[in-house]
């Protein structure tokens, strides 16, 4: 295991004539739960794709547990989880069937497969709903069944891409405590959201980011203090200038 669990240094990358992502530079912790926030096209997205190795940087560099994004990106593909922002499963199948293929893929012996699948299934609360199609599941539930396909196979990195949206108050605080016990078991977890009070609630750290640059860098409580403001949407507002409905 590496000293960082990742580490991007001057990350770049452009479209065109569009720069996507603008000279980041982030050091990750195990253990640590850190959160990536800005408007939509900040750039956020574009980093998560990058870290999992769907994109190439045009310039600079990012490792996950010491391995290069571009020079190893099967070594970082052993290492991670990815709950895209864009959820892929096969809408004929069950969500268990979904969760099962894709354990069967990372090779997770049927054993451990199955008894992980109800343990997870339990915790975020798709008990009654685990067998049927998922073309019949609602926005919020595929979000939770994609969710539990990135983790099945144990990742040492989750790299979650706005995991809560579409989701209930009641579904939504149940993949908090999810996600806070993944904390626990010493994983790094990389968190995407519009939604400031998940953030607040849960982030060791967040960085803001805006036209692909970073901007804001800190604990919630810490960004909160030095910009005088009572939450973190506040904080967002005055850094970014737009509102939380432009965001989205």
């Amino acid at each position: 295991m590496s000293e960082s669990a990742i580490t991007i240094t001057n990350l770049t990358k452009r479209f065109g004539d569009i720069t996507a992502v603008d000279n980041l530079s982030l050091e990750i912790g195990w253990g640590e739960l850190f959160g990536i926030l800005g408007p939509n096209g900040a750039g956020k997205s574009t980093t998560v794709n990058i870290l999992n190795t769907l994109l190439e940087p045009t310039d600079g560099s990012a490792t996950v547990d010491g391995h290069d994004v571009v020079f190893d990106p099967e070594g970082v593909r052993e290492v991670i989880g990815v709950c895209p922002q864009e959820p892929a499963f096969y809408r004929f199948l069950t969500g268990e069937e979904n969760i099962s293929l894709m354990g069967e893929m990372h090779l997770v012996p049927k054993d451990i497969l199955k008894e992980r699948i109800k343990t997870m299934v339990e915790k975020i609360g798709m008990e009654d709903h685990i067998k049927r199609r998922a073309k019949d599941y609602s926005g919020g539930m595929i979000r939770r069944i994609s969710m539990l396909m990135a983790l099945i196979n144990d990742p040492k990195v989750a790299l979650l891409d706005e995991p809560t949206v579409a989701m209930d108050p009641k579904s939504r605080r149940a993949v908090w405590d999810f996600i806070r016990e993944l904390k626990e078991q010493g994983k790094v977890i990389i968190l995407t959201t519009h939604y400031m009070e998940e953030a607040q609630e849960l982030c060791d750290r967040v960085a803001i980011i805006d036209e692909g640059a970073l901007i804001a860098l800190g604990s919630p409580a810490e960004l909160m203090e030095e910009h005088r403001a009572k939450n973190l949407e506040e904080v967002f507002l005055k850094l970014t200038g737009k509102k939380l409905r432009e965001a989205v």
